[in-house]
């Protein structure tokens, strides 16, 4: 005998949809945050190790400074919708954690002031997290007024615990770049 089963008519039950709708709106809001947090979250993480070239901030000098030489190179690279010139400040030979002072040269070249920000880099990447800055231009909106010349200083040290680190034992030469470019705001 074959046995017909029929459908009750009653459909899914509604608490089951009302459970996964909510619990598939709470994924997506859950990933919708994991988005705006992680750029901060991997800033912090960059500024804490040292990763990907990130330069260390400081509030004072080093620990001491060592017979170590260290080149350090600056270089910079200017948008093409900023109407500036950057001249980098030119190489210094120093020891490793004498503090020393150099300055970024930038001009407006256009008729009217333009706002521009810059971001920086380090290579080789292992030596940031012993590049440390004491004061820095980078990460702050600058103003120029048309054909406005401006110096900006950068103050900083290499940490000498660099020398304890094995696998920094052969790095004579670091590179700070910065990447100018217009501000959000229309680079006016």
């Amino acid at each position: 005998m074959t046995e017909v089963l029929h459908n009750s008519g009653a459909g899914p039950d509604p608490r089951r949809n009302k459970r996964v709708g909510l619990v598939a709106l709470g994924f997506v809001g859950a990933m919708v945050g994991l988005a705006y947090a992680s750029v901060p979250l991997y800033q912090l993480f960059c500024q804490v190790t040292g990763y990907g070239g990130t330069t260390q901030v400081a509030t004072d000098s080093p620990k001491g400074v060592i017979d170590r030489m260290m080149t350090v190179r600056f270089d910079s690279t200017v948008a093409n919708d900023l109407a500036w010139t950057v001249k980098p400040a030119a190489a210094i030979t120093d020891q490793v954690g004498q503090v020393d002072t150099v300055n970024y040269i930038a001009t407006n070249l256009s008729d009217k002031p333009i706002t521009g920000q810059a971001i920086f880099n380090v290579t080789p990447n292992a030596a940031g997290a012993y590049f440390n800055k004491i004061e820095c231009f980078c990460f702050t909106e600058q103003t120029l007024q048309p054909g406005e010349t401006v110096e900006m200083p950068i103050v900083f040290f290499v940490d000498p615990e660099l020398d304890k680190v094995a696998e920094l034992d052969t790095i004579r030469e670091i590179t700070l770049s910065y990447t100018f470019y217009a501000s959000d705001n229309g680079g006016s």
